[in-house]
This record gives C-alpha cells, structure tokens and sequence, in this order.
C-alpha cells in the first residue's frame, strides 16, 4: 500500500471519502516514536519501539481495506527534553499526525507543551500525543492538556494502590524511599510520604534519596547507606540501568529487604535479580504476563516465540487499539476529530473495561502487583529473561481503588 503524505490534496481526497461514510483509499497514519533509542537507558527504549511494532502489525493484520494502517517512525530523543522537542519538529515537518513517547516525565512535558504550542500556532498541523508510560501527575492535572492522552497510571495512582496493599503487611515497619532526581521521582517521593502518613501512620521513613538520573555507575554506597537506616522495605521508582545497577549492587550485598518497584519487569532487570529477588522485589504495572488475561498471554507468548524477549508493554496495545477506534468512531484520520472521540471513550481490553477519562485524559484501567518468585509455583506459568523466575499476580487492583481527583482545567479547541 502506497505511503500517503498528509497534504491538501491528501485531506480533500479523505473528505470526499468520508462522505461515502468509509475510509476509501484510506492513507497510512504514521506515528511518530520519540524516545531514548541511544545511551544508557537505549535498551528500554529499543525495546519497547519492537514491541510498538509487535502490536502495529498484528493490529494491521487485521484491518479491513478501507481502514487506515498504521506505520511507527522511531526518533531519537535521547532523554533530553531539548533533543525530544526537536524531534516532534522533525515529525511534524513530515507531516506525522501521531505520537508516542513514555521514556521520562520530563521529555513528556517538553513534548506535551511543544503539542500544545503547534495546535495553537498551526491548527493544521495539530498533533496528538499518546503517552504510554510518563507518569508525573501534573501531566493530567495542572499542565494538562487537550491534545495529550495517557494510557498509563501517574505515580500519585501507582503508589495510592501500593500503600493500600501495604495496609495488609504490617511486617512492614520502615521504608526507604530511593528515586532519581527529577520530576517523576520527586513526585513518587511526596506521594509516598503523604499517602503512608495517612494509611499506615506506624510506618516510620528512615531515608529519602534522590540520585542523578543515569549517571551513577556504582550503587554499593547506596546499599550500605539503605542497610545502615535499619529499612525492611525500598520503594523506588527508577527505571533503566539505574534501577538494574540498583538491583545488581543489593543482590551483591545480600540485602534481604522488600523492594517494591515500578519497573522491575523492564528489560535487563529480570536478569540481575534471579534468586536473590524471590518474594521481595515486586513491580506495579498495568499489567504483567502471569495475569489470566488470555488475548495478552497470546501476544506475549508470539512475542516470545519471534523475538526470544518478554513483553510487558499492554498500553501499547490499548493506546493503538483506542486509537484505532476513535479513528472508527470519527470516521476520520484528522487529529481534533479523533482527539475528540478518543476522550470518555471506554474500551474493552484483554485486562477489562478500560476508560479514558475526559477530565484530564488519563485512563482508568486495572493495576497489577507482581511479586518475583519461581517458575513453576503459583501462578507463574512463564519466566522472564530466562531467569526460572518470573512475576506472579500479588494483587489486581480495580480501576476506582488508583483513580485520583484532578486538578486539570482542560481548553479545548
């Protein structure tokens, strides 16, 4: 099928197409991923472009005809807010319409409000941005925006569930709180302490440290100082080589404490716990491919079979899947229409009903505990990276247990 670049012609062609009520010689919708695809944190980032992939062509696969396929441009933001800023210039130079980053808070506030700023300048040229990951709350409260969407829950909702969980261990004396120096750990670190203050008042901090991000090669320090406080549980939001450094040093000291993550499914980090992290290190993720979710145990178990690596990113599923509806549902292609009803959509995911709030764009979806412990015992059918361990289903948390209030004051166009 021909590539269609997004011109006047290509807009009145599609117009005249709509008219017959189908999307007749409908135009490849390009989305543009910007996110780190080089430097230390490029394995996470690669990694979840092929599965972005994974889930474009088996949504493609499946479309009729007259229905627009999609294509993924990969850009390399570098983590950098700056260069990811350039980037989305880039993409929208070539006309892409469509995209998708979650490698970092921080480049998410650069991309939302460079969105923002191109659909106020060049209305024609309005971008939606699909978030699959960032999970700073002011995304969808104080800095929302109308043209951004978030397919992932913010921090504030990953640790509401944690610290509804921790009111079940009350083997859980004293928590540690480790996270990198910029926005998103920042805010995993307020919500943590107020939301512990309020759940479980017995519970005493005895440290809060914030680490440069991706700079830190060496965390034995930081294990002995964790060690020092006396702490039996860790919550830490660091992701990449600063969360499988932060690992590898804790299993080389021995330290047999809970540690409760937010990304300890990504890639590199199974490897590195092995049996030290068996029933203490967990993960709170959207999903995970122990869950008895039958549609994504097959997408994860082809996946596999393809590629030798596990997939763990389901809100590249519900991010394509809802924009293909809302594409259906607009029965358009252009960006505000699509925006339009792709906000209070709900969606029948392989984990559920799933809802994107209008408010503030953020889905409200159900939320996944994963406990590290041996393949073969409850409830872990699979491993990850070969490791004989894998995550099992802790707990699944309903959408209403996370969802947050919001502050979000949305213009809408």
């Amino acid at each position: 099928m021909a590539f269609f670049k997004v011109t006047k012609l290509t807009q009145v062609l599609f117009a005249l197409s709509l008219s017959t009520g189908s999307f007749a010689q409908a135009p490849v919708v390009k989305i543009a991923f910007i996110d780190v695809l080089s430097g230390p944190f490029a394995n996470a980032g690669k990694s979840s472009l092929d599965q972005l992939r994974a889930v474009v062509t088996a949504r493609n696969a499946k479309v009729k005809p007259n229905e627009p396929p999609f294509e993924v441009v990969p850009f390399d933001g570098k983590g950098s807010p700056q260069e990811s800023a350039l980037m989305l210039k880039a993409a929208s130079d070539q006309g892409i319409r469509y995209v998708t980053q979650g490698g970092g808070s921080g480049v998410a506030f650069a991309l939302t409000e460079a969105v923002s700023k191109i659909a106020e300048r060049e209305p024609d040229k309005a971008m939606v941005f699909l978030n699959y990951s960032a999970m700073d709350p002011g995304l969808t409260n104080d800095r929302c925006n109308f043209w951004h969407f978030r397919f992932y829950p913010s921090s504030e909702m990953k640790i509401e569930a944690l610290t509804t969980y921790m009111k079940t261990r009350p083997d859980i004396k004293s928590v540690y709180l480790f996270n990198q120096d910029y926005t998103h750990g920042q805010q995993v670190s307020k919500a943590a302490k107020a939301y512990l203050a309020r759940k479980r008042p017995d519970v005493q901090i005895v440290g809060d440290t914030f680490v440069p991000i991706a700079q830190v090669r060496d965390f034995a320090p930081y294990i002995a100082k964790i060690k020092a406080s006396g702490a039996d549980t860790v919550i830490t939001s660091n992701w990449g080589s600063d969360l499988s450094l932060l690992v590898k040093a804790a299993k080389d000291f021995g330290l047999n404490i809970n540690f409760f993550t937010m990304n300890a499914n990504n890639p590199g980090v199974p490897a590195q716990m092995g049996a030290w992290g068996a029933n203490k290190v967990s993960v709170i993720w959207n999903w995970g491919h122990n869950a008895p979710t039958p549609e994504l145990e097959k997408i994860y178990l082809d996946y596999k079979k393809k590629t030798d690596e596990d997939f763990i990113f389901a809100a590249h599923y519900n991010s394509m899947h809802m924009l293909s509806a809302a594409m259906d549902k607009a029965q358009s292609i252009e960006p505000k229409k699509v925006a339009y009803a792709l906000e209070g959509m709900k969606f029948k995911s392989p984990v559920g009903e799933i809802e994107m709030r209008k408010t503030d764009h953020q889905l409200l979806a159900p939320m996944f505990l994963g406990m590290w412990a041996k393949q073969g015992s409850k409830g872990v059918k699979y491993d990850a990276e070969k490791t004989g361990y894998g995550f099992r289903s802790e707990v699944v948390w309903d959408s209403y247990i996370s969802a947050q209030p919001t502050s979000c004051q949305m213009n809408r166009p």
